[in-house]
């Protein structure tokens, strides 16, 4: 039976992303997407199972382009995250809804793929070495963790702000015990002279830039399936038929049950820079910044089971 498990959320519609699907943009000299890295730095941390949360149209280029590729070397499963997928009291009420439910509904996709400790990261973010590392200690140096017993990797937020656009992070409150004390999911912050803005309709909000934030990187036991059910459901008792851009985001969830002290969640920091593809645009500065990594010694030239070509240059699905 697998340790610790892998899960990566590639469900993601990627509409800021213009001309094709960004988790399977290649970043490395081999056509090694960011994906490729992940779970090589996971693997070398001691982590020895990767489930795909997607969406089904997307089956077949995620396998050609690394499922394929990756199974030869890990244990692979696949879940798949269906805008239909919700209990079904709700699925009259939600019938034209066209969009995924967020994190937390992906994260419940793997309910039935998942019976061990497992990490959480986002298919188009680069974590780092010491990120896995940690959270693989984390989740494995202590048997039997309750439900409500979760880490999070938490990242400086000006090494998380993109050159081309707006983002959204979950801004954190760490306590001097280091454990999160509130997280806050916060849209449209941009870089800004040296700083950063929360950009607003009724103006804009100045926000330390070096505070923590969540990049999704969450480790979690397969007893918190249980607490996103519950939370799923009052969720959709809540949203209304034509709200059709409510999500279920796992930030907003943890944020919501720290408020109510129902978790503790230990917050694991990284020296390592983050980097990622939010914009197109960012795929240049990620493909050079892989590129100092391999010249430093950090990653070989090429990756394991490492794909040949150029990676995938098909359209947005």
């Amino acid at each position: 039976m697998s340790r610790a498990a892998l899960v990566i959320m590639a469900a993601g519609m990627g509409s800021r992303f213009q001309g094709g699907i960004k988790q399977l943009e290649p970043v490395g000299p081999n056509g090694e997407i960011i994906m490729d890295y992940s779970i090589y730095d996971a693997m070398e941390a001691g982590f020895d199972k990767v489930v795909f949360v997607i969406r089904r149209e997307l089956e077949k280029e995620f396998r050609e382009v690394i499922g394929n590729r990756i199974e030869k070397i890990v244990d692979v499963a696949y879940a798949y995250q269906e805008v239909g997928d919700i209990p079904e009291a709700f699925r009259k009420r939600f019938l034209g809804r066209t969009k995924p439910w967020g994190t937390g509904q992906a994260i419940l996709c793997c309910k039935n793929v998942v019976d061990t400790p497992f990490l959480v990261i986002n298919a188009d973010d680069f974590y780092g070495k010491q990120a896995y590392v940690q959270a693989y200690a984390y989740l494995t140096e202590k048997p039997g963790r309750a439900g409500n017993e979760i880490c999070m990797v938490g990242f400086v937020l000006k090494n998380t702000l993109s050159e081309n656009g707006a983002v959204t992070r979950g801004l954190c409150r760490v306590g001097s015990d280091g454990m999160l004390e509130k997280v806050v999911e916060t849209r449209n912050i941009e870089k800004w002279e040296g700083g950063a803005l929360i950009r607003g309709e009724n103006g804009d909000v100045k926000v330390d830039a070096d505070c923590l934030v969540s990049m999704n990187m969450w480790g979690l036991q397969p007893e918190f399936f249980k607490i996103l059910e519950l939370g799923f459901t009052d969720f959709l008792e809540k949203t209304g038929e034509k709200d059709t851009k409510a999500e279920y985001l796992l930030p907003t969830i943890i944020g919501g049950l720290l408020d109510e002290d129902k978790v503790s969640v230990q917050v694991l920091g990284s020296s390592d820079k983050w980097f990622g593809v939010t914009y197109k645009e960012d795929r240049e500065n990620v493909a050079a910044s892989v590129l100092t990594l391999i010249e430093e010694g950090k990653y070989p030239e090429r990756l394991p089971e490492a794909r040949q070509g150029q990676g995938y240059s098909g359209t947005e699905a």
